[in-house]
Formats: structure tokens, sequence, C-alpha cells
């Protein structure tokens, strides 16, 4: 990433962005600290969870409106 007309800001912005899009920043965060394998089945059990609660209403949403 180059800086432009000595702008940090926005290229600081420019490369979150950038990081951000390519998922590199999550797995960063999710690597920065151990998480134990329960507490990882856990979320990622919760984490499902939530996902088919939310195609289940979206479902519910466009069989209501028809």
């Amino acid at each position: 990433m180059e800086v432009k007309n000595n702008n940090v800001g926005r290229a600081l912005a420019k490369l979150k962005k950038q990081l951000h899009e390519e998922g590199r920043l999550e797995v960063y965060k999710a690597n920065q600290f151990f998480e134990k394998p329960s507490a990882k089945r856990r979320r990622k059990k919760m984490e499902g969870t939530l996902r088919s609660k939310k195609k289940q209403d979206e479902n519910t949403l466009k069989k209501s409106t028809y």
C-alpha cells in the first residue's frame, strides 16, 4: 500500500477495508487468543443455530407476504 500526499489515515482505512474483505482480519483476531475446543464447539453450534433461525425467519416473512 502506498501513501499518497502524506495521507496516512486514508491509506490505513484502505488497508483495513482490504483486509476485512479478504477475511484476514477475522482470522487474525480469532488466532490472537487460545480458544478451548469445547468453547469453539459451543460457539460454532450457537452460530449455526442463529444462522438457521435467521433463515427460518426470512422464509416465514416471504410466505406471509404472499
